[in-house]
Parts: structure tokens; sequence; C-alpha cells
């Protein structure tokens, strides 16, 4: 693994070589690294914040698309374990929440247990919906986005920049509506499931689920808003993220 394809997939926006916990962060489905940004510079100093960028966006967008959880998690693993050195607990939202478990999960196997997952804005993986917006044309795609706001849905203004992603909105679509959990032992880490009180993708009692999912300590939490609550719930997020992971507030 050389350094160069490491930094196409690990973003490190502000290092943080004090910080005693690196936070990995796993973006939704036609999300990018950029989308944690903000949590970055909310969280450093205090932990160091890790952003995946998947292939096939911004400037990984020449490149092929991966369009199954399962290789989206191994790809990342081989891409974290440098960063093994010190503790790694996960954020994911959406579709990041799942590949988020798959890593960990990968990870335990290798006796690195990480020290918290966030599943935010996902039901837990043994709660299985039948969807297949991705078999879907473009035009029915799009309305997905637009329903469900976000980052993404801003792209509906421009038609160019729209049709570019799209490939890589329907691969990460796919990943996620083809993904089966394989029952398997826990994880053994603390999960904490966030979710929006009116998240059309994640219900309280399908949050409520990833509890079955860890041996550990499990907590749930509900915010006011939709699949993006989190955009306008970020300042409770963080502070939720920092308390739960025992540091103290950033003054």
């Amino acid at each position: 693994m050389t350094r160069d394809d490491n930094e196409l997939w690990i973003r490190r926006f502000h290092p943080a070589p004090e910080a005693d916990t690196r936070l990995v962060c796993l973006p939704h489905a036609g999300g990018s690294a950029s989308f944690y940004f903000p949590v970055s510079r909310t969280l450093t100093p205090r932990f160091e914040v890790l952003a995946v960028q998947y292939p096939g966006r911004q400037d990984r967008r020449a490149e092929r698309c991966l369009d199954t959880i399962a290789e989206l998690a191994d790809a990342v693993v081989a891409r974290l374990v440098p960063w093994t050195d010190k503790p790694l607990a996960f954020f994911g939202h959406s579709m990041g929440a799942t590949l988020a478990f798959e890593i960990a999960l990968r990870l335990e196997q290798r006796g690195i247990v990480a020290s918290a997952l966030f599943a935010s804005g996902r039901r837990a993986p043994s709660c299985d919906r039948a969807e297949s917006v991705h078999l879907e044309d473009d035009d029915t795609l799009i309305r997905e986005i637009g329903a469900l706001g976000g980052s993404e849905a801003q792209l509906l203004k421009d038609e160019e920049i729209l049709r570019a992603v799209l490939p890589a909105i329907r691969a990460d679509y796919r990943a996620a509506e083809t993904y089966r959990y394989q029952p398997g032992p826990p994880l053994s880490c603390p999960v904490y499931a966030l979710v929006g009180d009116n998240d059309p993708k994640a219900s309280t009692d399908e949050a409520r689920s990833w509890e079955r999912h860890t041996t550990g300590h499990f907590e749930l939490r509900t915010y006011p808003g939709g699949h993006f609550y989190l955009v306008e719930q970020a300042p409770s997020v963080t502070a939720a993220i920092v308390e739960l992971m025992g540091a103290p507030s950033r003054t």
C-alpha cells in the first residue's frame, strides 16, 4: 500500500498528532469525505478525524466505483491498517453506518477493537428493507435524492454536475440496497445509534435494533429532523460524540 494510495482513501483535513483517538468518518450514499470537513474542524484537536473518500467522486471521479459494501469494507480496512497505532472510533451516516459496522467487524477479527461505533441515520444491519432505487431510471433516482435532502439535493440545480455524479450515487445505492447482513459474532465495542425522529429511511425501532449487534454498551439518541437531521443538528451531534467518547468539551 503506497502513501499516495492511502491518501486517496483517507483524508486528514486537520492533523492532530496529539490526539489519543482517531475518529473515522464514512459518508452516506453519494457523499464524499468533504461532508465531514466541519466535523473535523470542530472535533480537532480532541480527536484526529479521518474522512474516507470513496472512488468515483470528486478528485476520484475517473476511478471505478465500488458497488458492494463488502468490497468497500475490504478496501477501507486495508487503508486503515497504518492508522491503527492509535485507537479508532467510527462514525457513519446512512450507508456509511453499515459500512462502518462491516469495517469494525473486520478489524475485530484482526484483534483490533474499535473504541466506539456511531451509527447515524441507518437501520440496524439485521433490519432488511426491500429497496431497489438503484435499478430505477435516472429521473427516479434524482427524485429520491431531492426527497431526502442533504448536500446532494443541491446538485439538482445544476444538470451538468448532477449527471456527472449520478454514476457514483447509483453505485452507492446499489451497495446499500443489496447489502444483506450475515449472522455472526457481534461487535464488542460500544454502539451509539443516532437518528432523526422523522427519518423515512430509518425508524426509531430500526435504529434501536443496533443493540443486537454488540455485546458492549448501547445507547439510542433521537434528534429533530429527517434523514439528514445531522446537518441542522451538527452542534448537538458533535457534542454527543465528545460526551460519549469521554473527552472534555472543547472551549
